[in-house]
């Protein structure tokens, strides 16, 4: 990418308003009739916001794209983009004419057009193409024009697919797991270029991904979906400091869930003895069983000849394990994730005694909450 994004910049861009869409509902035809797609989604985008939609397969993400774009109808609710409602009650605008870029995971470029070419196909007759120069030489491909998609690499054919979805100046650019079909060094270069490319044009951007960390890492916000709900929607520092569901806890920062007592000002575990996280104002009967997210740093793991739980895997993860840890058996039984030094090492199998780490706090939901949101 270009070093200086200013000296690029087209004088001309015009300033852009957000994105809203308001209690969307969507169902398949020919479904049943509870098999909803999304269920009232409220979501927003401010000018040159990157807000990234997270969540497990089949979660609706991919279908959100497919509604603001116009290639679905909405059975409910409102899409409105500048300020003019695209898709709603009696409203409905062809994709075309909806101002809006898409790019694909399987990068859909056009095999017998030049990068040049299929960078200009969306302009409109007549359109200046400066802008198209200005986003290949901003995107890393200027003297690349006379290239046809096959003689470019994955990552140049991921640029020039952001290229030709940015020429026609969309005012929101829809982006469907983009790099995950790229090895990961150019996933991670590329992925950090993004929110940079589209400040500078003025467009909102939305990203579908299933990798917690990438959207954490990249967006403004993110958008958790899960069986079409939308769960919460929130700054990173919030999503992780705040979580709004057990399931949001588990998805986006893979924290563990146990059982815990009210004891006092205290709460039990089968783990240990924990406080509420700060300013958290949960006031449970003695007898009220919660769901405490504790996050994998906060256990302790020794192994133990008479411990009640056991290494079921581990991962290397670079600078520390993952280790996945069943406690306890049969229907009490708690699968539980801990990240450990590298120094720490057992293996798979190895019976173990797990402890919190002292003056660890963790954040409580009612058991009933837990239950229905996992």
């Amino acid at each position: 990418m270009a070093s200086d994004l200013d000296s690029l910049m087209p004088p001309d861009l015009p300033r852009r308003q957000h994105v809203r869409i308001e209690g969307l509902w969507h169902r398949y035809p020919g479904t049943d009739p509870e098999a909803w797609t999304l269920r009232g989604i409220d979501l927003s985008l401010a000018q040159g916001e990157l807000v990234g939609l997270l969540g497990p397969s089949g979660c609706g993400k991919t279908t959100l794209l497919r509604l603001i774009a116009g290639f679905e109808h909405p059975s409910r609710g409102s899409v409105a983009i500048d300020g003019r409602v695209v898709a709603g009650p009696n409203r409905w605008l062809e994709p075309e004419r909806r101002g809006v870029g898409m790019v694909f995971q399987d990068y859909a470029l056009f095999p017998h057009l030049d990068a040049w070419r299929n960078a200009c196909f969306g302009l409109r007759r007549g359109q200046d193409s400066s802008r198209a120069a200005w986003l290949l030489e901003l995107l890393g491909l200027k003297g690349l024009e006379e290239r046809y998609p096959h003689e470019l690499s994955g990552g140049q054919r991921q640029r020039l697919a952001l290229a030709r979805a940015l020429a026609p100046g969309p005012s929101v650019v829809l982006l469907d797991e983009p790099f995950s079909n790229l090895d990961v060094e150019v996933r991670l270069r590329l992925r950090s270029e993004l929110p940079a490319v589209l400040s500078r044009c003025g467009a909102s951007g939305l990203i579908v991904t299933h990798d917690p960390e990438e959207a954490l890492a990249i967006c403004d916000r993110v958008a958790v979906l899960r069986n079409g709900n939308l769960d919460q929607c929130a700054s990173p520092r919030d999503l992780v400091q705040r979580p709004a569901t057990p399931f949001v806890g588990r998805f986006v920062l893979q924290g563990n869930l146990v059982p815990a007592r009210r004891q006092g000002d205290h709460l039990d575990t089968a783990l240990g003895r924990l406080a509420p996280l700060d300013g958290q104002h949960l006031q449970p009967s003695q007898d009220e069983v919660l769901e405490a997210l504790i996050s994998p740093e906060a256990i302790s793991l020794e192994a133990d000849g008479e411990g009640d739980a056991w290494v079921m895997g581990r991962e290397f993860l670079g600078r520390d394990w993952l280790y996945q840890v069943q406690q306890g058996s049969g229907a009490a039984a708690v699968q539980l994730r801990l990240r450990l030094p590298l120094e720490q090492e057992h293996h798979r199998g190895q019976r173990c005694r797990l402890r919190l780490r002292r003056g660890e706090s963790a954040l409580l939901f009612p058991e009933r909450q837990a239950l229905v949101a996992l």
